[in-house]
């Protein structure tokens, strides 16, 4: 089922959502500077599977849960979006057609009905899920979608009363639609949200605006921004993560009310900097997390090459280091139905001498 929407009307989904019943424990929440899943205080492990939202084989989601469930990992980070500016007509799963200043949500067999199965399926197996509602990137549509159908750019994205206004509309049609699912740990505002030479101001002024209105849908569950952590004096060696050049302030960020813990990531080789700086990065961000009292989550990290020193290393230091709560290695990899799941060569394949060195010999230590 599809349902339309213009862009000044916020649509009552009530009547499509699909709601399923806490089935026992608590809700996950923050705890000090650490989290607490079923009522359990403890560091937890996890990872990244962006492309389990878009798989069309019910087996293979199946698959990938059970094998997530048996290495002992808690928290699983998905995309929640898939935006497109033209109906694909290849059978692509995508959840929302955003056309000649038009947005329309796909509820249908090859949209919000493949999360469905993804949300159904983490909760048999009591994994929890951080859903994300649009990528910087334009892989999967992003905010590029959003200004192609609707103008402006990348920085105005942020402030652009109509495309806030969609956005919001795909938020609700999201937040109601799980909220009541035993498998929420967390909603995400937007995956590395930057806006490049902008004051700090506008992406958080945006960050408060759209976590309260998230809160007002479902005020149970943690919100958090789901930025890389740029911005940042505390630890800083003047480099460029450390800057505010992407117009993120990490710690005036964290500081929002309605954002329940922080968010960073970690890619070096991306960054333009050694992989000697991971630890400093780390330490830099669990000190800040620390002052704010809300816990860290290292929810992205990778390295192309000698995984198992470097990534092992860092998560070690992240267990070991007071304010970060958990970490989500970016990302995991398994083989589907139709053959291995993507690489982007920061992948770790499930059974392979990487996998286990960074994952499952440390599983046990958490």
């Amino acid at each position: 089922m599809i349902w339309w929407c213009n862009t000044l009307t916020i649509l009552d989904l009530a009547h499509a959502h699909f709601r399923r019943n806490t089935t026992g424990g608590d809700v996950p929440s923050t705890q000090g500077l650490s989290f607490t899943i079923d009522g359990q205080v403890d560091y937890f492990g996890g990872t990244n599977s962006y492309w389990i939202s878009y798989l069309t084989e019910n087996a293979d989601v199946d698959l990938v849960l059970d094998h997530l469930h048996e290495s002992g990992l808690r928290i699983l980070r998905i995309w929640g979006f898939s935006d497109v500016n033209n109906k694909p007509t290849d059978g692509k799963v995508y959840f929302q057609l955003l056309h000649n200043g038009n947005a329309t949500i796909n509820t249908g067999p090859d949209g919000l009905q493949r999360l469905d199965y993804v949300v159904t399926a983490a909760e048999k197996r009591n994994i929890k899920l951080i859903i994300n509602f649009v990528n910087n990137w334009s892989d999967y549509g992003g905010i590029e979608a959003y200004t192609t159908a609707f103008g402006g750019t990348s920085k105005s994205w942020f402030t652009s009363p109509t495309i806030q206004n969609i956005y919001r509309q795909y938020i609700k049609a999201v937040v109601s639609r799980y909220s009541q699912s035993s498998a929420i740990f967390a909603w995400e505002l937007a995956n590395e949200p930057r806006c490049n030479g902008c004051n700090t101001s506008v992406i958080h002024d945006w960050a408060a605006s759209t976590s309260a209105y998230i809160k007002s849908l479902d005020p149970k569950h943690m919100v958090a921004i789901g930025d890389e952590g740029f911005g940042l004096d505390v630890g800083s060696d003047g480099s460029y993560p450390f800057t505010y050049a992407e117009g993120l302030d990490f710690a005036t960020n964290l500081a929002i009310d309605t954002i329940d813990f922080g968010t960073f990531h970690l890619y070096p080789s991306t960054w333009g900097v050694p992989n000697s700086f991971g630890n400093n990065w780390i330490t830099a961000h669990a000190k800040a997390c620390a002052a704010a009292q809300k816990p860290c989550l290292m929810e992205e990290y990778g390295v192309k090459t000698d995984k198992c020193t470097i990534e092992g290393q860092w998560r070690q230091n992240a267990l070991d280091t007071k304010g970060i709560g958990a970490d989500l290695f970016w990302q995991y990899g398994d083989k589907l139905s139709t053959g291995n799941s993507p690489n982007d060569d920061f992948t770790l394949y499930r059974g392979t001498d990487d996998y286990k060195c960074v994952l499952t010999d440390r599983v046990a230590d958490t």
